[in-house]
């Protein structure tokens, strides 16, 4: 699962969960209905907010949601999904993002994609996911061609980038590409007054997920020696978190002249925007504060420390390491870490993760095979969740400091 708009079941509320977790699924459900299971690996958290701009447009009727089977992830539980052509259009870019994403990691040489054969069956892959997304994308209308241009010029943009180039020309690619999806969501929803608008939020929606992930990774490409846009062209962190908050502020003022659904004129918050709001306003403003390492919530714990607060105080220091045990002698030796399991075991063990849903509910679960700790799914709370019920700010954005878009 990749994605930067990973928001707090807490925050969510039981209802908007519910939503969320009903975009995510159909949008798992039309990757496998139109290209099989494998297809369900390029599953993401931003893809889904393709279906949520589509249905938050339309008029209410009774085909955006049906009643899928039980799925290990959801503890071979039913549940209500979307469906429909938002979920397929989702389906579509999430396959050709992710097809780029593969050949880009090949041309880095990234991991076991440096090994010839492994690299081969990669680009395989990659290029069934390219044609698969251009399949379903003409199916409901959208050019994927834009997408694959989009890869195709970035490649070369990075490749003539150096110190002294402006960022934005290495993030356009990304913005013309989202700006081409989140624009064709007005198509469907049969409101072609908000493409305007809508692509604006998506020009700036890429930029953003280009930025936050340049951030997160400096460091380990960096330590790689893997290209960095940030390294490359020379740009501060303060430069980068300057950009972000203009790209945020950008994507409120142009959510403001979108019509959503239920006749609700534009600028107006309805019950079918709601979770739109949520996603694009409060957690993408979040997920910006937690790629730079600032606190994610308004309402910072107490006892919390610095910039970092949202993340509780510093662990204390552990005596008995690095020469420090108060008994004498050498410095004292950490119990090994789990190994790994093999593959049979580990193959079980992601069996157990899935019946329990402990992959998507669970705080926190061992990684199946690595035995690494991983967050499950809807367990992002980078806040003190004490705070998400005294806040309410997705209930009443008019009384809430966190919010200045006014819907």
């Amino acid at each position: 699962m990749f994605g930067i708009v990973r928001p707090c079941s807490h925050r969510l509320g039981e209802g908007l969960k519910t939503q969320w977790m009903a975009h995510l699924c159909g949008l798992c459900l039309a990757l496998r209905g139109d290209h099989g299971q494998f297809a369900r690996v390029v599953t993401n958290y931003d893809g889904l907010l393709i279906s949520v701009l589509t249905e938050a447009q339309a008029e209410r009727t009774t085909g955006w949601r049906r009643t899928a089977g039980p799925c290990p992830l959801r503890g071979m539980r039913t549940a209500s999904v979307a469906q429909g052509e938002g979920a397929r259009l989702a389906a579509a870019v999430s396959l050709v993002l992710a097809s780029a994403k593969v050949r880009d990691h090949v041309a880095d040489g990234d991991g076991l994609l440096a090994r010839k054969p492994v690299a081969l069956a990669a680009r395989r892959v990659a290029a069934s996911w390219g044609k698969a997304g251009a399949r379903t994308g003409s199916d409901v209308g959208f050019d994927t061609a834009v997408l694959v241009d989009a890869v195709d010029r970035q490649i070369g943009i990075e490749a003539l980038a150096g110190l002294g180039t402006p960022l934005l020309t290495v993030t356009e690619p990304t913005e013309t590409a989202t700006a081409a999806a989140f624009a064709h969501t007005a198509v469907l929803a049969g409101r072609p007054g908000n493409a305007e608008p809508l692509a604006e939020a998506g020009r700036l929606f890429g930029r953003l997920a280009h930025l936050l992930d340049a951030v997160e990774d400096r460091e380990t490409d960096a330590a790689s020696g893997a290209w960095n846009p940030l390294t490359a062209t020379g740009t501060s962190s303060a430069e980068a978190r300057r950009l972000a908050d203009d790209a945020l502020h950008g994507i409120r003022l142009a959510l403001r002249e979108v019509a959503w659904g239920s006749g609700v004129s534009p600028g107006k918050h309805s019950t079918d925007s709601k979770l739109v709001h949520v996603l694009l306003v409060h957690e993408l403003g979040r997920s910006v504060d937690r790629a730079f390492g600032t606190s994610g919530c308004g309402h910072a714990p107490e006892g919390s420390f610095g910039p970092d607060a949202s993340f509780g105080p510093p662990p204390q220091q552990n005596p008995y390491v690095g020469g420090g045990n108060p008994f004498g002698g050498g410095p004292s030796l950490q119990p090994p870490g789990p190994g790994k399991r093999g593959f049979w075991a580990g193959c079980a063990a992601a069996i157990g993760l899935c019946c329990t849903c402990k992959v998507c509910c669970a705080d926190e679960y061992e990684g199946p095979w690595s035995r690494r700790k991983r967050e499950g799914c809807l367990s992002n709370c980078d806040c003190d969740c004490g705070c998400c019920e005294a806040c309410e700010c997705c209930e009443c954005c008019e009384c809430c400091s966190c919010c200045d878009c006014g819907l």
